[in-house]
């Protein structure tokens, strides 16, 4: 049974994704509800009551598709099933239902850069070199001396190309080489991947996070990419695939024709949206612009500039203004960005950043603080509303091939896709009631657990709600310009919209340092100025507004 998506919350408000607040969840991980160890699609729809009680307008949820689960669900068997073990479609349809009564918006992830190699339309593909699906996926000839087409790497560790005994050819693969990579420049595979989208529209969803959506496309020629001698912020250093400037197998210019596409199927569904993600290395801000520009592509774009260990006023501010400056180049303005600090991908931020302070809460107060006021829509990534940090997992715990290949010097993703914890005396902190889950639950969450900071003033979690009740009292905090001030000190900016301006000032250090008022007339928001004067603690944050 599906659900018309004009019935769905607020259908008409098509602009409800403009400095929206999204709720990223990792399904394996949020909320067992039938004892294996496995996070499922029941347990996340018990569980939307915590998520719609702080004051999110969406959620994401990371894939939960029919797959092999070689790189948990990225890859992809069935674009339109759900896996047995997170439950079954009538299961997505029930969540749906409770996430849009209590007012929340439902995104899901969209993998279609790759499908996983046990996927129908890969397994006619390598059957011949001249079936249906032969050109479906991107097939080369070895080089004369038997070796692969080009140098492109996988991220994952390795050549991105794979030689297939059948074919007697070669297939790319940006990640593992269970994961071949889709054909894009066949106009048949982008049809119909716009059709597995549209079966999930139909069914009600909201919008979509979309995976690597720089990658979908790779150069024709499948000429070799250039060696690269930058900084990346993408990848760790001990990954060769820094090594490379990534000018040929990913961001083609023929990608932004099949988001203009994405984006014609979307607006037939009003209030639908997208964010994508953008790995690019130091074009990423630049990239993110040119995806969210003209209103003709993505509504929004997120790339892992912000997901760095860097905490500093000249990052921050540094992010913000090259997407600002790029955002004029491509679209007067106009493009739209969505911040994160956390999400599966990287180490949780309180585990980049808790080591700032003696007192690491003020860290987390003041760094969602700060991400809920930079102009742009904004993901939080579950678990970040109690502070975890990344946890730490021993060799024989880890699940994911990415740290499995380089550990010890690269630990992977594990340690911050374990499972949230909600009671800090139940078996596995109240995830499962399994002898065993699928990563471990560790005692440093467990003290963090969401039953002992409900309710509790001054928790991590009860900021996270004030905070988030804030925001929406003060429309320029959502959809506001933003000005930032020179101030050696810290951090300074103003937000203004239709009238309102909100000053935003952020001590990011433990000295305390004082801020003179502009001209004009504040009134406290957040804090207190004494005749004009701010003085902010270490890790404070302060908020006033313009009269």
């Amino acid at each position: 049974m599906t659900t018309s998506h004009n019935n769905t919350l607020m259908a008409g408000d098509v602009d409800w994704w403009r400095g929206a607040v999204i709720y990223q969840i990792y399904p394996r991980s949020y909320q067992d509800d039938t004892g294996n160890g496995i996070g499922d699609l029941k347990g996340i729809t018990r569980r939307l009551d915590h998520i719609a009680g702080l004051g999110v307008d969406a959620i994401w949820l990371s894939p939960f598709f029919k797959s092999p689960m070689k790189d948990m669900g990225y890859d992809v068997s069935d674009y339109c099933d759900v896996d047995p073990i997170f439950g079954t479609l009538a299961d997505f349809d029930a969540l749906v239902a409770k996430a849009h009564a209590l007012g929340l918006r439902v995104m899901i992830d969209q993998v279609l850069s790759h499908t996983s190699d046990q996927h129908d339309w890969f397994t006619e593909s390598r059957a011949s070199k001249d079936n249906a699906k032969s050109d479906w996926y991107v097939w080369a000839d070895a080089s004369p001396d038997g070796s692969a087409p080009n140098n492109w790497q996988s991220i994952f560790g390795g050549p991105a190309w794979t030689w297939d005994p059948r074919r007697k050819q070669y297939f790319m693969h940006n990640f593992l080489s269970s994961q071949p990579d889709l054909n894009f420049h066949n106009p048949d595979v982008q049809k119909t991947l716009l059709e597995t989208v549209k079966f999930w529209l139909d069914r009600g969803v909201d919008g979509f996070r979309l995976d690597t959506v720089n990658f979908y496309v790779h150069d024709k020629e499948l000429r070799s990419n250039p060696p690269y001698s930058g900084a990346n912020n993408d990848i760790p250093d001990i990954n060769p695939y820094g090594y490379q400037e990534h000018i040929y197998d990913k961001t083609q210019p023929e990608n932004v024709d099949f988001l203009k596409d994405f984006r014609a199927l979307l607006n037939q569904y009003p209030g639908a949206a997208a964010v994508g993600e953008v790995g690019d290395g130091e074009r990423s801000l630049q990239t993110m612009a040119e995806y969210t520009a003209n209103g003709d592509r993505l509504q929004m774009c997120y790339s892992f500039d912000m997901l760095s260990p860097e905490y500093s006023v000249a990052h921050f501010r540094g992010c913000v203004e090259r997407f600002e400056e790029a955002s004029v180049k491509f679209s007067q303005g106009n493009s739209w960005a969505c911040w994160a600090f956390s999400n599966h991908d990287v180490v949780r931020h309180m585990g980049r950043w808790a080591h700032l302070c003696d007192d690491p809460s003020r860290v987390a107060k003041q760094a969602v603080s700060l991400l809920l006021s930079l102009k742009g829509s904004v993901c939080l990534y579950q678990g970040e509303e109690l502070g975890l940090t990344e946890a730490e997992l021993q060799f024989e715990d880890l699940t994911d091939p990415y740290g499995i290949t380089f550990w010890p010097e690269f630990k992977g993703r594990d340690g911050c896709r374990t499972p949230m914890v909600w009671n800090s005396k139940a078996s596995n902190g109240g995830f499962s009631s399994a002898n065993k889950t699928w990563l471990p639950v560790t005692e440093p969450h467990l003290k963090a657990a969401v039953d002992t900071q409900e309710g509790v003033k001054g928790s991590i979690l009860e900021f996270y709600r004030e905070f988030l009740a804030f925001r929406k009292t003060r429309p320029s905090l959502i959809h506001g310009d933003i000005t930032f001030i020179d101030w050696e000190e810290g951090l300074a900016y103003l937000r203004s919209h239709q009238g309102e301006t909100t000053l935003c000032l952020f001590n990011l250090t433990e000295t305390p340092v004082q801020f003179t008022l502009p001209d004009g007339q504040f009134s406290d928001l957040i804090g207190a100025a004494d005749e004009g004067v701010v003085t902010l603690d270490g890790f404070s944050s302060y908020f006033a507004n313009k009269e």
